[in-house]
């Protein structure tokens, strides 16, 4: 893949400008940290050369004076909320988050936790942490929040909030998801610092939307597509147009609060002096960072094209509704694409018509695209790792890796014993049958040596996948879609 995006950069210029809001404001900058900060592979996917951990990188540039403060809503830790990429509860991910963050380098100087209510599973997780000698604070639900301005920021309001003890110039404010009352313990410091006599500003780092390209350009649709469960929607930002006469972008909720958190600072500070728009108060500086535009939409639409497939796939398991469905086909008309621009959707589709059997197609580095279909001891999707393993070595097509007589007694095992219909080895079993083949097989041990080589690659499977062979190929770092069909018959 081209690389289309400058992360030196971007690790230097990000790093700049969060210190130049620190000393515009002249105290405490306290900063909403939106999106994800470890393993940002959507970023890294539609922008290529962006590395998935540079919001890290560029945070331990300045972690002299940084400290992080984590915040979890007490509604959330009392419904169970599951993180839908790592299958945790937003409990356990907080430990998590607290773990990994020192393990990188970085101060965690608090947890808060919001729309407290005395809930039990608060306390728990409350008493968890201190145990830990963690400092945990609790934010209340304010009646009428946001609109309420008198109440907002009065002592019945955000008055009623544990004041957050920071001790260093930035304070990232993360969370585990969304919807965790990030920007209202923002300004709940910002009331407490202002009775302090403390100097304190506010200011948001969100990655997408990207400010400073068009409204339509590949990348802010693909974060559209990203986004398509949540209904975000990309707008021009009007108070910004108006205050600067430039074009901006910003997304649909940024901008529908902006009146009520230019209230908010005007009841706290007398007048807001520094932020005429939702897009002043933002901080990100990718879009100067992209160096080769058409490498970056290419990607862009390719991620697009995945995320519709994502929505087929969870339509017809019935995990979402349409409307999900609908929004990511008007944002690929928009970008003027079909599934048929992505080369491994073309190719897989074709061979399983010419077969009438399950088939699947990667597109590897050199832009070689390979397809397998099913045979008698393979699933399509096991064949297919094994032939592109095999053409990353170097190793003929028709040369077999694994003597089909180690397969029979897998397959004996699975149908005799453990009770499944499908004799087929999965690709979990087939990599076990390769690492056991290449103690004394050359090629076979070649061709295992492969397997970083397939990051990045590009799959696309005729039939969905078991949940075993999808979590194979993320584990490799693929890029997997799949026809929206189970074993032959349509769920849509």
């Amino acid at each position: 893949m081209k690389i289309g995006f400058d992360n030196e950069k971007y690790l230097k210029v990000q790093s700049e400008r969060i210190r130049e809001r620190i000393e515009q404001f002249g105290g405490r900058l306290y900063l909403e940290f939106g999106g994800k900060l470890f393993d940002d592979y959507h970023a890294s996917r539609v922008m290529p050369g962006f590395e998935p951990d540079s919001k890290l990188k560029m945070l331990l540039q300045l972690s002299d004076m940084a400290e992080i403060v984590i915040v979890i809503s007490a509604w959330d830790i009392e419904k169970n909320k599951v993180r839908g990429d790592l299958g945790i509860t937003y409990d356990l991910d907080v430990l998590r988050l607290i773990e990994e963050f020192e393990k990188k380098g970085l101060y965690v100087g608090s947890v808060v936790i919001t729309h407290y209510a005395g809930q039990s599973g608060a306390d728990q997780l409350r008493a968890r942490l201190r145990k830990k000698r963690m400092k945990v604070y609790r934010h209340y639900t304010i009646e009428g929040y946001p609109s309420n301005i008198p109440l907002i920021v009065s002592e019945d309001g955000f008055g009623k909030n544990d004041y957050i003890e920071t001790k260093r110039p930035l304070a990232v404010v993360t969370a585990p998801g969304p919807g965790s009352g990030k920007m209202a313990t923002c300004l709940s410091q910002l009331y407490h610092e202002k009775l302090r006599g403390n100097k304190a500003g506010y200011a948001k780092f969100e990655t997408f939307p990207i400010w400073n390209i068009p409204l339509k350009h590949p990348i802010n649709l693909a974060y559209e597509a990203a986004t398509a469960d949540l209904n975000d929607i990309n707008m021009i930002d009007p108070f910004h147009l108006e205050a600067y006469g430039v074009t901006a972008v910003n997304y649909n909720r940024d901008i529908e609060i902006f009146p009520v958190l230019n209230a908010i600072l005007e009841g706290i500070y007398g007048e807001n002096t520094y932020y005429k728009s939702p897009t002043d108060m933002g901080v990100n500086m990718a879009g100067s960072c992209i160096i080769d535009e058409e490498a970056c939409c290419e990607a862009s639409a390719m991620e697009i094209i995945r995320r519709y497939y994502g929505a087929l796939n969870k339509a017809a398991k019935e995990e979402c509704g349409e409307n999900e469905l609908y929004k990511i086909e008007v944002l690929m008309k928009q970008a003027k694409i079909t599934t048929d621009d992505r080369k491994v959707t073309v190719a897989a589709k074709q061979r399983a018509k010419e077969e009438g059997a399950p088939c699947a197609a990667i597109e590897l580095p050199d832009g070689a695209v390979i397809t397998a279909g099913t045979s008698d001891f393979l699933g399509a999707s096991a064949a297919l790792l094994l032939n592109a393993l095999k053409y990353l070595a170097g190793i003929d097509h028709d040369r077999k890796l694994i003597d089909p007589t180690a397969i029979e007694p897998i397959q004996d095992l699975k149908v005799r014993f453990l009770g499944n219909r499908n004799p087929r080895l999965h690709t979990d079993e087939v990599l076990v049958a390769l690492s056991l083949a290449s103690t004394g097989n050359e090629d076979a041990a070649s061709a295992l040596e492969q397997l970083p080589g397939l990051k990045g690659c590009q799959v696309h499977t005729s039939v969905m996948l078991s949940d075993v062979d999808s979590k194979i190929f993320k584990r490799l770092g693929v890029d997997l879609t799949s026809e929206p069909v189970r074993t032959g018959i349509r769920l849509y």
